[in-house]
């Protein structure tokens, strides 16, 4: 499903959507659960990852009671709309599309994204490695490495998780010179990598590193290719909210805030992801 496909059938809920989670002092938070190391099932079916722990840190520092549930990313937004919940904490990029639906609060991280190959492929070192850039701030560097990355890849196939920044990333800029194949997990595209039925799967930098600690990854894939943020990436990762719960979204505001300014945002991103993905304004 696409992003404006969900997009539509969270319009078509908006009449369901629930009052404001703040007249309740027990907040509900959906999260995917399949997307590590943002956020993962256990194998008894707990809940765990980085998401995970800020979401009870930020309860914590909310004063509130909170409950994480795991939910298919296809129907997380009309969920939301629909009120079958209070928030997502799902390595939801903020994007101005998402905006026209649901509410954010501020950046809670920045990652950039990469791609991810078969270290004897052809593509195994992209131009530009390594380095970063941002498609508003840096447009012009930013579209040159792109011009570059897009004539390696011709004629790849490409896999992306559906309903991502990064299928939208994908389509945008490579749609006339690769094919890209839409899945519904992440574990799904690398399934069909590690099978050397797609070229490389294209993801944020987080989730690729994760995938190379799989002990089917790990020594056999490399993450090649610049990293890429802001424009239609987003402005980085933040809570998902309904619009309207402007209380909800200034208490998530000022808790995320303290969590940066601690060092907890940084803490917890190096030791989920041994990255500081915490956000430079």
């Amino acid at each position: 499903m696409t992003i404006s496909k969900t997009i539509g059938l969270a319009l078509a809920a908006t009449a369901l959507a629930a009052s404001p989670a703040l007249a309740q002092e027990r907040i509900t938070i959906a999260t995917e659960g399949a997307y590590a190391p943002w956020n993962f099932s256990q194998p008894d079916g707990t809940l765990d990852g980085f998401e995970i722990d800020l979401a009870r840190d930020l309860c914590t520092r909310m004063g509130v009671e909170c409950e994480i549930i795991a939910t298919d990313w296809d129907g997380i937004i009309p969920s939301l709309v629909a009120g079958r919940f209070d928030a997502i904490m799902a390595g939801m990029s903020i994007t101005e599309e998402r905006e026209e639906v649901i509410s954010f609060s501020k950046a809670y991280t920045l990652s950039p994204n990469g791609f991810l190959v078969p270290n004897d492929s052809d593509i195994a070192e992209l131009p530009r490695s390594g380095e970063r850039f941002h498609l508003e701030t840096n447009r012009e560097a930013a579209m040159a490495a792109l011009e570059e990355v897009r004539q390696a890849i011709s004629g790849k196939t490409i896999g992306v998780q559906r309903a991502t920044t990064h299928a939208v990333f994908a389509r945008e800029f490579f749609e006339n010179d690769v094919e890209i194949r839409e899945y519904a997990t992440t574990e799904q595209h690398d399934l069909d990598l590690q099978a050397q039925r797609i070229d490389a799967v294209l993801a944020d930098l987080p989730t690729l590193e994760a995938t190379l600690t799989k002990p089917e990854f790990e020594g056999e894939f490399t993450i090649t290719g610049p990293g890429f943020v802001g424009g239609i990436l987003g402005r980085g990762v933040g809570v998902g909210l309904r619009q309207g719960d402007e209380e909800l979204r200034a208490r998530f505001d000022e808790a995320i805030q303290a969590a940066i300014d601690d060092g907890t945002v940084r803490t917890l991103s190096m030791q989920w992801f041994g990255l500081d993905l915490t956000p430079v304004e």
